[in-house]
C-alpha cells in the first residue's frame, strides 16, 4: 500500500527531522559554547522557543504528508466493477492539496525555529569570551601548546 506514496517519504523524513535534526541541534547547542568559549548560550527561552517550533513543525509536516501517502495509496489501489481504476492520478493529486498545504506549514515552523537557532547563535558568538586565567578551575581537556 504504501511503495511509491508520500507515506514512504514520511516515514524517512521522520527519521530525518524528528531524529537526525534534533539530536545535531541539541549537540550544537551543547558545543557551540565550550568550542567558541563562551560561559552559555546566548538564551535559554530562544533554544525552547526553537525546540517546540521544531517539534510542531515535524508533527504537522508528517501528519500531513503521512494522512496523504494512505489516501494516496488507497485511491490508487481502488476498483469499479469492470475492474478498471476508479480514480485517476490527477484526482489523487487533488485530493491531497490539504495535506500538501499542512506539510508546508510543518515545513514553514521547522525553517522558523532554524531561524532562531542561527539569532541564538550569532548572539552567543557576540558575547565575551571566558576568563582564560590559568588560576580559575577549568573542566576542559588540555589542549596541546596551552599554557598548563
Amino acid at each position: 500500500l504504501s511503495h511509491y506514496t508520500d507515506w514512504t517519504i514520511a516515514h524517512v523524513h521522520s527519521g530525518a527531522l524528528g531524529w537526525v535534526a534534533l539530536i545535531t541541534i541539541g549537540s550544537l547547542y551543547s558545543l557551540i559554547p565550550w568550542v567558541f568559549d563562551k560561559p552559555a548560550m546566548y538564551s535559554e527561552r530562544l533554544i525552547t522557543w526553537h525546540f517546540w517550533l521544531a517539534i510542531g513543525g515535524t508533527v504537522l509536516y508528517l501528519a500531513g504528508i503521512w494522512n496523504s501517502g494512505i489516501l494516496q495509496g488507497l485511491m490508487w489501489r481502488t476498483y469499479d466493477a469492470g475492474g478498471f481504476l476508479k480514480y485517476s492520478f490527477l484526482e489523487s493529486v487533488l485530493v491531497m492539496q490539504p495535506y500538501h498545504v499542512i506539510r508546508g506549514i510543518g515545513g514553514f515552523l521547522f525553517v522558523a525555529g532554524a531561524v532562531v537557532m542561527v539569532v541564538n547563535v550569532y548572539k552567543t558568538l557576540r558575547t565575551p569570551s571566558m576568563s582564560r586565567d590559568p588560576a580559575v578551575a577549568d573542566d576542559r581537556p588540555l589542549v596541546p601548546g596551552e599554557a598548563d
